[in-house]
C-alpha cells in the first residue's frame, strides 16, 4: 500500500515525459490550437446555463494558467507542456472575455411584450424582397412607453410599401412588434440570441401604409444606393430566381430567390452558394489577380522592376475589398474576405498561401470582431469547409496523388475530377455534424453537386456576371447575361434534380451538445495534427456516431405558446400535431425537432383521440405503461368543476391558456402560465425526463420570462382505471 503513491507519481512522470516529447515534436502544429482554444472560451460563455457557472468557469482558467506557472518554474522541467498550459487557458479566458465585453456593450435588451400601435422613426435599413412580396425595414424608434430609442424590422407587403422609404428617411406607419422569438423548442434556432447581438429589440409587420415624413436625398449611402442599382440591373437583365441567384452573386441581396428554389438548392447541398462568402470572393480574387498578372506581365519595363505577384495580389486586394462592399459586407462575406487578403499577403511574400497557421490568424481577427458568430452555422461550415481541404491536401496521400507527373491530358484530367470529388467528399463529411446538430437533417448526394455546381458558378456563371457589367457598358452586354441565366437555370436544375433523389436529405432528432463536442474536438484533432498522432480523433468521433444512432425523438415536443404539440413515434416518419397551423413554419419546426420526414396530421384526424369542441384526450403507450394525455384545442369556455375531474384522471394536460389550481394532473401541467417560465419542452415519457428552452437559456440577458425555472421531472405513478367514455367528461 506504501508504494501506491510512488507508482501514481511515477506514472504521472511518465506521462508528462511523453506529452512533453510530444509537444516538442509538434513545433508549429500547435499555433492553431490557440484559435481552437479561443473560440473554446466563446463557446463556454454560450454554453453554460448561469453566471455562477460562467464566473467559475473563467476563475478555473486563471487558476490553471497560475499553477502552470508555479508548478514548473522552480523545476524547470516540461518547458513545453507549461507553455502550452498557460497559453491555453489564458486564450481560452481571453475568449470568454471578448464575448462578455460585446454582450454587455451591444447586447439590447427587448420590448416587454407584444404592442401594436403607430411608429415613427428613421430608416436604418431597406431590404427588398420581391420573392416574398415584401420590403424588411429596420428602424430606429423610441420604445413605446418607455422612449428608449430601440431598432425595430418590420415587413412591409409590397402593397403598402412606399418607394421613399430609403435609408435616412423619417416614416411613420402602424405596426404589431413582438420581442424577438425565443426558440419554439429545446435546440431549435434562437432568434433572441442573434437579435441581441445586432441591436434589435423587437420584429414584427405593417399593418397600415408606410408614410414618409421626410425624405432624404440621396437617401442611402453611396454603397447602398449601388447595391440596390446593381440588383436592379442584374434582374432586368436575367428573369426569375435565376436573376435572384445572379443578384445575390452580385450585391448580396437574395430577395429575387423564390422559396421552392431556395429550399431545393438546401436540400441539394447548394445553398452555400447563395450566400456571398468564401466561393465567391476567392473566384473574384483569383479572377483579378490572373487578368492582373497577365496584363501587367504586358508590360516590359515593369516585369523588370517591380514583382509581378505583389502588384497581382494588391489588385486582387482592392478587388476583394469593393465586392465586400458592393454586397453588404455581411459576417459571412467580410471574414471571407479577411482570410483571401491573408491569402494574397502570404503570396505577395512568396509564402505558403494555403496553411492551417494562416487559417489560425483569420479566425482570431473573425472572433475578435464578431463573437458571437461562433456558435452559429456560417462560422462552422466555413472553417470547417476549409480546414477539411487544407488539412486533405496537405496529408502524405493527397500530395502523391496530385504531385506532377508525365501522363496524357485525358489521365491529368480525370485525377482533378477525382481530387474534386474526394474534396467534395471530405468537405461533406466534416460538414455533416453541424448540419445535424443546427438543422436537423443530414444530405448525403451534395458532394456530387458540388462537383458540378461549384465549376459551373466559379468558371462560368462569375465571369458571365462580370462581363456582362462591362459589356453593357459598350451596350452589347446581352449575351453574357444569356449565358448567366443559361449557368443559372441549369445549376438550378441541377439543385431540383440532386433534391428529388430518394433519401437525399434524412432528417434526424436533435443532437445534444455533448455529442456535437465530441464530433468537434475529434475533426479538429484529426485535421490539425500531422502523423499517426493525428488518428486518435477517431475515438469521440465514433463514440459520437454510436450516441447519434441511439438517438429518439422525444414523445411530445410542446411549443413555449402551447398552441402547438407534436407527438412522435407513432408510425414511421409520421408526426401528430395538435392542430393545423396558420403557417407551415410551426408544422417544418415540429418535423424538424423530432427526425420526421413523412406525413403531419392533426390530432383530431388520429383514430386514438377522443375530442370535443374544447380539448382532445388520447392514450399513449411508453415505457411499458400508459399515460394520459389532456390537450386544448382552443379557448372555448369550460365547467371548472368538469376539468378539474379530467385533470384529475389525466397524467398530462397542455393548454395555451391559464387553467385554475384545481386543474391537478398526476403529472405535468403545461399551460400558459408554466410554459411562460419553461418555454418549449421536450419530453422523454419512457425516461421521465424533461427538458425545457429556459433549462437551456439559463439567464443569459436575452432570455427574460416572468421567473426563472427549469421543467420538472414527469413522474412514474402507477396508471389508474382506464377512461371509459369516447370523449372527454366536460
Amino acid at each position: 500500500m506504501q508504494q501506491m503513491p510512488w507508482r501514481l507519481a511515477s506514472r504521472l512522470s511518465s506521462g508528462l515525459d511523453a506529452v512533453e516529447q510530444f509537444l516538442g515534436r509538434a513545433e508549429f502544429d500547435r499555433g492553431p490550437w490557440l484559435a481552437v482554444a479561443f473560440a473554446g472560451g466563446i463557446a463556454a460563455w454560450f454554453g453554460l446555463a448561469s453566471s455562477g457557472e460562467r464566473l467559475g468557469f473563467v476563475l478555473f482558467l486563471l487558476a490553471l494558467a497560475l499553477a502552470g506557472l508555479a508548478l514548473f518554474r522552480s523545476e524547470g522541467r516540461y518547458p513545453f507542456f507549461r507553455q502550452a498550459l498557460i497559453a491555453v487557458a489564458l486564450v481560452c479566458a481571453g475568449g470568454w472575455g471578448t464575448v462578455a465585453v460585446k454582450s454587455a456593450l451591444v447586447g439590447t435588451r427587448a420590448i416587454a411584450g407584444p404592442w401594436v400601435g403607430t411608429l415613427s422613426g428613421r430608416v436604418l435599413e431597406r431590404e427588398e424582397q420581391p420573392a416574398d412580396g415584401r420590403v424588411r425595414l429596420t428602424l430606429a424608434v423610441a420604445e413605446p412607453g418607455t422612449g428608449r430609442p430601440i431598432q425595430v424590422r418590420v415587413n412591409v407587403p409590397i402593397a403598402r410599401d412606399a418607394p421613399m422609404a430609403r435609408e435616412g428617411a423619417t416614416v411613420n406607419l402602424r405596426a404589431r412588434l413582438v420581442p424577438p422569438a425565443a426558440p419554439m423548442l429545446p435546440g431549435s434556432y434562437d432568434f433572441a440570441r442573434a437579435a441581441w447581438f445586432a441591436q434589435l429589440a423587437a420584429t414584427g409587420s405593417a399593418l397600415g401604409p408606410v408614410v414618409v415624413l421626410r425624405s432624404v436625398e440621396g437617401g442611402a449611402s453611396w454603397l447602398a444606393q449601388r447595391q440596390r442599382a446593381i440588383s436592379d440591373h442584374v434582374r432586368s437583365k436575367v428573369a426569375g430566381s435565376a436573376g435572384g441567384i445572379a443578384a445575390a452573386f452580385a450585391s448580396g441581396d437574395r430577395g429575387g430567390i423564390a422559396q421552392g428554389d431556395e429550399d431545393a438548392m438546401r436540400d441539394a447541398g447548394l445553398s452555400h452558394l447563395l450566400s456571398v462568402s468564401g466561393l465567391h470572393v476567392s473566384a473574384v480574387t483569383a479572377i483579378t489577380y490572373f487578368i492582373a498578372m497577365r496584363l501587367l506581365g504586358l508590360w516590359p519595363w515593369l516585369v523588370l522592376r517591380v514583382r509581378l505577384p505583389l502588384l497581382g495580389a494588391g489588385c486582387s486586394a482592392l478587388a476583394a475589398i469593393a465586392y465586400t462592399l458592393l454586397t453588404g459586407a455581411q459576417v459571412p462575406t467580410v471574414r471571407s474576405c479577411v482570410g483571401a487578403l491573408l491569402v494574397l499577403a502570404a503570396l505577395a511574400l512568396g509564402r505558403e498561401p494555403l496553411s492551417l497557421r494562416l487559417l489560425a490568424v483569420a479566425a482570431f481577427l473573425v472572433m475578435l470582431i464578431w463573437p458571437e458568430a461562433v456558435v452559429g452555422p456560417s462560422f462552422q461550415m466555413s472553417f470547417a469547409s476549409v480546414i477539411a481541404i487544407v488539412a486533405l491536401h496537405d496529408s502524405a496521400p493527397m500530395r502523391a496523388f496530385m504531385v506532377p507527373r508525365e501522363e496524357a491530358w485525358s489521365q491529368r484530367m480525370a485525377r482533378k475530377g477525382a481530387m474534386l470529388l474526394i474534396t467534395g467528399l471530405v468537405v461533406e463529411v466534416a460538414l455533416m455534424p453541424i448540419a445535424i446538430y443546427h438543422f436537423h437533417r443530414a444530405g448525403f448526394y451534395g458532394a456530387l453537386a458540388n462537383v458540378i455546381a461549384i465549376p459551373l458558378t466559379e468558371m462560368v456563371t462569375m465571369p458571365a456576371i462580370g462581363l456582362g457589367f462591362v459589356l453593357d457598358a459598350l451596350g452589347f452586354g446581352g449575351p453574357a447575361w444569356w449565358l448567366t441565366g443559361k449557368s443559372l437555370s441549369t445549376l438550378l436544375a441541377i439543385a431540383h434534380f440532386v433534391a428529388s433523389f430518394p433519401g437525399a436529405v434524412t432528417r434526424l432528432p436533435a443532437m445534444g451538445g455533448a455529442a456535437f463536442v465530441l464530433f468537434m474536438a475529434g475533426s479538429l484533432w484529426l485535421a490539425l495534427w500531422h502523423g499517426r498522432i493525428r488518428l486518435l480523433g477517431l475515438m469521440p468521433i465514433v463514440i459520437a456516431i454510436t450516441w447519434l444512432l441511439t438517438l429518439r425523438p422525444p414523445d411530445l415536443l410542446i411549443a413555449g405558446d402551447g398552441a402547438h404539440l407534436g407527438i412522435t413515434g407513432l408510425a414511421r416518419g409520421e408526426v401528430v400535431i395538435l392542430r393545423e397551423p396558420r403557417s407551415d413554419y410551426a408544422r417544418e419546426r415540429l418535423a424538424e425537432m423530432a427526425g420526421m420526414d413523412g406525413a403531419a396530421f392533426t390530432l383530431r384526424q388520429w383514430p386514438g383521440a377522443r375530442c370535443s369542441a374544447a380539448f382532445c384526450s388520447l392514450d399513449l403507450e411508453r415505457g411499458g405503461r400508459s399515460w394520459r394525455l389532456l390537450l386544448a384545442l382552443g379557448r372555448q369556455p369550460v365547467a371548472i368543476d368538469d376539468l378539474a375531474k379530467a385533470c384529475a384522471l389525466s397524467d398530462i394536460v397542455v393548454a395555451d391558456r391559464w387553467l385554475p389550481p384545481s386543474c391537478r394532473p398526476r403529472a405535468l401541467k403545461a399551460d400558459r402560465a408554466k410554459l411562460h417560465r419553461t418555454g418549449g419542452m421536450a419530453i422523454d415519457l419512457a425516461n421521465g425526463r424533461v427538458e425545457t428552452v429556459a433549462h437551456e437559456q439559463g439567464d443569459h440577458p436575452w432570455w427574460n420570462p416572468v421567473e426563472s425555472g427549469s421543467g420538472p421531472v414527469v413522474s412514474r405513478k402507477p396508471w389508474h382505471r382506464p377512461w371509459s367514455g369516447r370523449t372527454p367528461p366536460y
